[in-house]
């Protein structure tokens, strides 16, 4: 019910129901506390052990998502670690460009915090830690966008990413992400078409090497404008979805030095 797409090896995604189900119905008990001598890293131990509490539950969260992201795709991106689920979000029913994935033991989350901002295919991917109850919520919303084909609105629930944008301050200046490499001034004039900028207003952020980072800035008439173009959220510049967060001019002064 909530495995889409095939896994590298073939299998349907039967197994990895039936482990979120253990996941569940065990809680921390499922892990082991430690991956033995057997480990791929060989990291030494932690400098923390687990003597009267249970170990934090290893799961992390990932931002940036391409749409067209499989299970065997995270499970490429996070290779070498043990996958126990990967949980894609929905809203509306479309994917929300973030994921869960829980790992076999907590060690193992420091190792998949190491791929923060590493690319899938052409975009790069935020990984964060993660609690528990965010991966249960989670869960819980995806069966009710089966259930209903809507999200639940009837419960009470903690404010949402997409809400936080919703609720941020709004400066005139809208922060872009995932833009194509190739991506022009002129190209995010004709994703604004409905808003008029001057290419000065539009600031295409380089990375260390000088290149295209994905990222851009963009200065609107008007903290008004800006909050209007921001129904322009995951919409897509040629094959790919941009992201747009509210943003401010110290934000973008420090992006456009780093670049520099």
């Amino acid at each position: 019910m909530f495995y889409r797409g095939k896994f590298a090896d073939g299998a349907d995604g039967r197994e990895m129901g039936a482990k979120r189900q253990r996941v569940i119905d065990q809680g921390a008990s499922f892990f082991g506390t430690s991956p033995g001598s057997s480990f791929m890293y060989n990291a030494p131990p932690p400098p923390y052990t687990y003597v009267s509490q249970p170990p934090p539950f290893p799961v992390v969260r990932l931002r940036g998502l391409p749409f067209d992201c499989t299970e065997a795709d995270v499970t490429e991106f996070f290779r070498g670690l043990d996958i126990v689920d990967v949980l894609f979000v929905h809203k509306s029913g479309k994917f929300t460009g973030e994921a869960f994935c829980v790992l076999a033991y907590p060690l193992q989350v420091d190792f998949a915090l190491q791929k923060n901002r590493q690319n899938i295919g052409r975009r790069y991917v935020e990984v964060f830690r993660s609690k528990r109850q965010e991966y249960y919520k989670a869960i819980a919303n995806e069966v009710s966008e089966t259930r209903s084909g809507s999200p639940r609105r009837s419960i009470p629930r903690a404010k949402s990413y997409d809400e936080g944008k919703e609720s941020a301050e709004h400066t005139g200046i809208l922060r872009l992400r995932g833009l194509p490499f190739s991506a022009g001034k002129d190209d995010i004039v004709e994703f604004f078409k409905d808003f008029v900028l001057a290419e000065e207003a539009i600031h295409i952020i380089m990375n260390s090497e000088g290149r295209p980072s994905g990222e851009a800035y963009v200065e609107f008439a008007s903290a008004e404008d800006s909050k209007a173009a921001m129904a322009k959220d995951r919409m897509t510049l040629g094959s790919r979805y941009i992201e747009l967060f509210p943003s401010s001019t110290e934000e973008m002064d420090e992006a456009i030095a780093r670049g520099r």
